[in-house]
C-alpha cells in the first residue's frame, strides 16, 4: 500500500517509504542513500516530515556528510509549518553551542505544541539553573493545554490498543 502511495506522488507516503528504508523497517534492507532520495522527492512535494528527516540526517551525517547549517536549514522549513520535532531540534543546536536562552525560546514553542521532549528540556535547563522557575512553568501550562487540545475518544482508544 504505501508503495503505491508513493507511486502516485502521495508526500507523506514517500517521505515513510524513506523512514522504512532508513530504520530497515517492513523487510526493507538499510539503504541511507535511498532514505534520502526519497526524503529528499518528498520536500519537493510538500512534506514537513521529509524536512525533518533530512535535517536530522545532515545535521548528524546520518549516510550524507555532516553538514550542520544545511540540517538546521531544513527544521527551519519545517518549523515555518509548525512541525514540533524540528522546533525541538533547533533547540537542541543551540543548546549545544551555548545559546541557552534560544534553546530554551525553541523548546517552549515545541511544548505547548504538545512535545514532551522539549518539556523535560526545559525541566532538566531549569535543574541546571538555565531556564527560569517562570519558563518552566509556562512550558508545563502550554504541554498540558495542548495535551488536552489533542484529546479525543479515538486517541484514548487507540492507546488502549496500543496502536
Amino acid at each position: 500500500m504505501i508503495r503505491k502511495r508513493a507511486d502516485k506522488g502521495d508526500a507523506g507516503a514517500i517521505s515513510f517509504l524513506g523512514s522504512l528504508y532508513e530504520k530497515e523497517k517492513l523487510g526493507l534492507v538499510k539503504d541511507v542513500p535511498r532514505a534520502i532520495e526519497l526524503w529528499t522527492a518528498a520536500v519537493e512535494l510538500g512534506s514537513i516530515d521529509a524536512h525533518c528527516q533530512l535535517g536530522l540526517a545532515y545535521y548528524y551525517g546520518r549516510g550524507v556528510e555532516e553538514d550542520k547549517p544545511k540540517g538546521i536549514h531544513h527544521w527551519q522549513q519545517a518549523t515555518m509549518d509548525g512541525h514540533a520535532l524540528s522546533r525541538h531540534m533547533l533547540g537542541v543546536a543551540e543548546h549545544e553551542i551555548g545559546n541557552y536562552q534560544l534553546a530554551v525560546q525553541h523548546y517552549m514553542i515545541s511544548a505547548k505544541m504538545g512535545y514532551e521532549r522539549s518539556l523535560n528540556e526545559i525541566k532538566d535547563m531549569f535543574k541546571d539553573g538555565l531556564a527560569t522557575k517562570a519558563q518552566y512553568a509556562e512550558a508545563l501550562v502550554g504541554y498540558r493545554d495542548a495535551v488536552e487540545e489533542m484529546r479525543s475518544p479515538q486517541r484514548e482508544e487507540a492507546k488502549r490498543l496500543s496502536v
